[in-house]
């Protein structure tokens, strides 16, 4: 198992004198039908990283729409007489508003919102404009919306009339007449007087699945294309937080949006060269809505609790962990969540959901307490959300942790105290070299076959500079080959992290990256895509010489059998510099011919990725194949990745 390399002179690489190697023959028995593949095991993970959700994934153009970040101005810049009031609020949790006042119509008032990284249009397209209210006196007054360059020079204008001194909803819809990537929002007073105005909101009325507070659809199409089998949210760290006070409360996150409290985002502060002092979480994008994104796209939820740890990162101490004696709070809002989940609408938490819009229940399945927790203060925690859950909800699957990382110290402690407490499953994280990748293709060869199944929730690939790249990508398709060939202990795996606006990231690699308008799908997402789309049902066992091919002569490759399709599933990577000729031998496939599909992903360039303005450089090529009698012979191209689907 080597690291690949790049051909001196990419000649040589296409050149079959000098860079053929032997026909390896492969076989593969597809009646001898293995291990059922879950429908969890290929998924996407989401964290409020990289402004993945506000700025990202919920589709609001407003930054700070409630005035609610510590410097409750920050994203807008006023003119004129602009004030923060907290005097009778319009809501009780966000109790900033912005008081607008003038008296001379020369000066004038307003403010004008920065969105994220500025707030992209698309020429045609219609946004709803929504504001809480209210004047001091009586009297009616107007204020004119406005969407601005970032000249300030305004391309649509509507106007509404408010009136009254109780709160009230206005809206009005604008149209762009021209696209823009990074233009501003601009409210002004027009009529001398003073007016009080709470939770500004612009939202695309095209929305994912045209759902209201709803998410941007090219992001949200992209999760669905991965046909991910399990959606894991609301994050890793995030969960934690640096303190109680602002860990991830799901309580906080469903309800009216309006009334949602803001809360500061982990990854504002955490890295000395990325602080982004303006990243808070304003959790329109709740609970609520990521049990509805998950029925959309086809996933179990999964989501991920506080289990009364802050982050072990920050905190070394127990000031900010919760002592044994008060976690009981901690351990009723995991019951709660699944009441919230699963609950009728005559109960608590499940009337909730049924006033939100779904009084179906949503199927909740499995559950995670805690993120990347170590020692033994994580499972002496555990285990009383264990005890209380097993006893009220036996049909939940729990997950637990195995630590921070892929093996050390931490994860041999937290292995066995997973098998004592009899979790369901243990979530593992790696994010490693290409040569650990390729080196741990057959980590999970010798893994427990009657312990608890194994969730890797969060990995991805790290090359030199942490960039995506081709080769990152080809890594993690040879080490996937591992997960599907060991399905009986693999029951869930996750990238991490999933997106990543271009202009306010903290981290990389990510599976996606945007910007204001545009959605650029990485060579690692192809990967996964590929095994999202091409599952199967069942392992089948594909070897050399009797055993799998886990690296022998660069190759990777494991088989499957679709039992919804009738179709068998051949996955092979190959991570050499090299030709690769291989001859299948599919034993018990019938005689006659066979069609089938072949979709590639390859690149000679190991440092390539794509990018927005170029976002198709390296994607898949999707071809027809025709398998004759039993036998394929197959001809792979360095640096390439192959999933072969043909029918019985």
């Amino acid at each position: 198992m080597t690291l690949p390399a790049q051909p001196a002179e990419q000649s040589k690489a296409t050149d079959p004198s000098l860079q053929w190697d032997p026909v390896y023959q492969l076989k593969v028995d597809v009646n001898a039908i293995g291990s059922p593949i879950q429908s969890t095991m290929y998924g996407v993970f989401f964290e409020d990283i990289n402004f993945g959700a506000d700025g990202g994934l919920y589709a609001e153009l407003v930054k700070n729409r409630s005035f609610e970040f510590d410097n409750p101005l920050a994203g807008w810049l006023p003119f004129g007489n602009v004030s923060i009031q907290t005097k009778s609020p319009c809501f009780d949790r966000n109790p900033h508003y912005a008081r607008l006042s003038y008296d001379k119509q020369i000066t004038g008032t307003g403010l004008i919102n920065e969105g994220f990284r500025g707030i992209g249009v698309k020429e045609g397209e219609k946004y709803d404009f929504s504001v809480y209210a209210r004047t001091v006196t009586n009297a009616s007054l107007k204020i004119r919306v406005q969407l601005v360059g970032k000249d300030n020079s305004p391309f649509e204008t509507k106007e509404i009339e408010i009136s009254g001194k109780n709160w009230d909803k206005y809206t009005v819809t604008l149209t762009a007449p021209k696209t823009e990537m990074q233009g501003r929002l601009r409210v002004q007073l027009i009529t001398p007087g003073t007016v009080d105005l709470e939770h500004i909101s612009l939202f695309p009325q095209k929305t994912f699945n045209n759902r209201p507070n709803g998410l941007r659809a090219d992001l949200a199409q992209a999760l669905k294309d991965l046909k991910p089998g399990v959606f894991r949210f609301p994050g890793g760290c995030i969960v934690e937080g640096t303190t109680l006070e602002t860990r991830y409360q799901w309580k906080n996150t469903i309800g009216p949006v309006e009334n949602r409290p803001t809360n500061v985002n982990r990854w504002n502060y955490t890295f000395d060269h990325k602080v982004f002092p303006d990243y808070f979480q304003s959790y329109g994008l709740g609970f609520y809505e990521y049990f509805v994104l998950s029925e959309d796209l086809g996933a179990e939820p999964l989501p991920v609790l506080h289990c009364g740890l802050s982050c072990q990162f920050e905190n070394h101490d127990m000031c900010q962990h919760v002592s044994l004696k008060d976690l009981k709070p901690f351990v009723d809002d995991a019951l709660d969540l699944i009441e919230f989940a699963n609950g009728p609408v005559t109960s608590k938490w499940g009337k909730i959901r049924a006033e939100m819009g779904h009084p179906e229940p949503f199927h909740l399945k499995l559950l995670a307490i805690g993120n990347e927790q170590w020692g033994s203060i994580y499972p002496e925690r555990l285990e009383m959300f264990v005890k209380a859950i097993r006893e009220k909800y036996p049909e939940i699957l729990i997950i637990g942790s195995s630590g921070p990382g892929s093996e050390g110290e931490a994860f041999d402690y937290l292995w066995p105290e997973m098998k004592r407490l009899e979790v369901d499953l243990v979530d593992e994280h790696f994010y490693r070299s290409p040569e650990w990748f390729l080196h741990g293709v057959d980590r999970y060869d010798s893994y427990d076959r009657n312990g608890p199944k194994v969730f890797a929730g969060e990995y991805a690939c790290h090359t030199g500079n942490q960039d995506n790249n081709f080769l990152a990508a080809l890594c993690e398709a040879a080490f996937m080959t591992g997960f599907e060939r060991n399905a009986d202990v693999v029951h869930l795996t996750t990238y991490a992290p999933l997106f990543a606006h271009v202009d306010a990231w903290q981290w990389k690699p990510d599976l996606i990256w945007f910007d204001n308008l545009s959605v650029m799908k990485t060579p690692n997402y192809y990967v996964q895509q590929m095994y999202g789309q091409n599952a199967g049902t069942h392992v089948l066992p594909m070897v050399q010489d009797g055993k799998p091919l886990t690296g022998q002569h660069d190759l990777y490759a494991t088989a499957a059998l679709d039992k919804n399709t009738n179709e068998i599933i051949l996955k092979i990577a190959n991570t050499g510099m090299r030709q690769q000729r291989i001859q299948l031998n599919l034993s018990g496939l019938s005689s006659g011919k066979h069609v089938g599909t072949l979709t590639l992903l390859q690149s000679y360039d190991l440092n390539a990725n794509n990018t927005i303005n170029q976002p198709e450089c390296i994607t898949p090529v999707k071809s027809s194949v025709e398998v004759d009698g039993s036998e394929l012979n197959v001809q792979l191209l360095p640096f390439s990745f192959y999933v072969y689907r043909i029918a019985l």
